[in-house]
């Protein structure tokens, strides 16, 4: 059987050479997965995508695309289908599934199985809830999109993709490098939660082919870092780096490539150019301004998240935290600041009265 799917003028054809393929079933391995999901045929899956329709698309990325599977009880998977490579064999794909399986926090977008059909590989993941940081926040400002997500709202996403992040790379043993963070793979589940999602990904494909440029796989132009474009190689820092161009984004409501706004340069830049003329409010989504009472704690706060996003996007690798401080960081970033010394002398004054 052979299946192509189209989507009208620019997607490019999808095509399944599978054989028999299609009677064979969708491998889910319960051993290592969250949950248990029935089996399901490759004409159920055809069915549930409608034929991996255009309508059921839901992204396209450096990995592959994803399709969203209804299923008849009403339940929602994602299905990634990956790029083809020079596929190293099935030891390889299962191998690095097995491990991937088994990494589960509140803030990953949890893997629920894989499988391998002809010369297909797919990965079933779970659906979060529509909306996203890579769209909501640049509501605000100049950045267009969707509806604007509050102050509130905007650190929780900052905080929950943080977590995420630090738990692949400081819980996970190998460390995982995510190698492609940026907005669109923080995702928001029903109470507004982010999970990363795509963390195995980069890991999964360079293992699949051993031949791919490193360089295909360093990520998504106005994340990735400015070492990566001497070494190519990719590093947990460099994980950060990308990070705080999210953190930016969420500050500013701006994406992070945009001719209009930044002329040659990008969003990394253009914040740090205002910042080095003194003009680092300019930066700020005029949209959290507007809400912001005039020299309440609101601006305070926002002044502190961008210092420490500035930190993350340093040109220097060293200088930049860990994921770890970085958590720590936002987590301190609700604690009113330190008094000043006539503040603490005032207090004091006070107390003796």
């Amino acid at each position: 059987m052979m299946l192509s799917s189209l989507q009208d003028g620019t997607r490019t054809a999808t095509t399944w050479k599978l054989g028999k393929a299609e009677k064979e079933a969708l491998s889910i391995n319960v051993a290592t997965f969250q949950r248990q999901l029935r089996k399901l045929t490759f004409t159920q899956l055809i069915e549930a995508t409608n034929g991996f329709s255009a309508a059921s698309l839901i992204g396209s990325g450096g990995f592959g695309e994803v399709f969203k599977a209804t299923l008849k009880d009403g339940s929602c998977v994602a299905i990634k289908k990956l790029i083809h490579l020079s596929y190293q064999g099935d030891r390889e794909f299962m191998a690095e599934m097995e491990t991937l399986g088994k990494i589960k926090h509140k803030n990953l977008v949890p893997l629920l199985g894989y499988c391998k059909i002809g010369e297909e590989r797919l990965v079933g993941c779970g659906v979060m809830s529509p909306g996203r940081p890579g769209g909501t926040p640049h509501g605000g400002g100049d950045g267009g999109g969707g509806a604007s997500l509050s102050w509130e709202q905007r650190k929780k996403v900052a905080r929950g993709a943080a977590r995420g992040l630090c738990f692949l790379h400081h819980n996970c043993i190998p460390h995982i490098i995510h190698r492609d963070m940026k907005s669109s793979n923080v995702l928001l589940d029903g109470d507004m939660e982010a999970r990363v999602a795509d963390f195995g990904m980069a890991r999964l494909i360079s293992a699949l082919d051993t031949h791919l440029s490193v360089s295909t796989l360093a990520g998504t132009p106005g994340y990735v870092p400015p070492e990566y474009y001497q070494s190519f190689r990719c590093t947990v820092k460099g994980d950060v780096y990308s990070f705080g161009v999210v953190l930016l984004e969420l500050l500013t409501g701006r994406r992070p490539t945009d001719k209009e706004d930044f002329g040659d340069t990008n969003l990394v830049g253009w914040v740090k150019m205002k910042v080095r003329e003194g003009a680092g409010k300019e930066v700020l989504d005029p949209v959290l301004v507007k809400a912001a009472d005039d020299g309440g704690e609101t601006n305070s706060e926002m002044a502190r998240f961008l210092e420490m996003a500035l930190q993350c996007v340093d040109d220097f690798p060293s200088k930049r935290p860990n994921m770890l401080q970085v958590v720590a960081m936002l987590r301190e970033l609700d604690a009113p600041p330190p008094p000043t010394a006539a503040a603490a002398s005032n207090a004091g004054d006070a107390t003796a009265v």
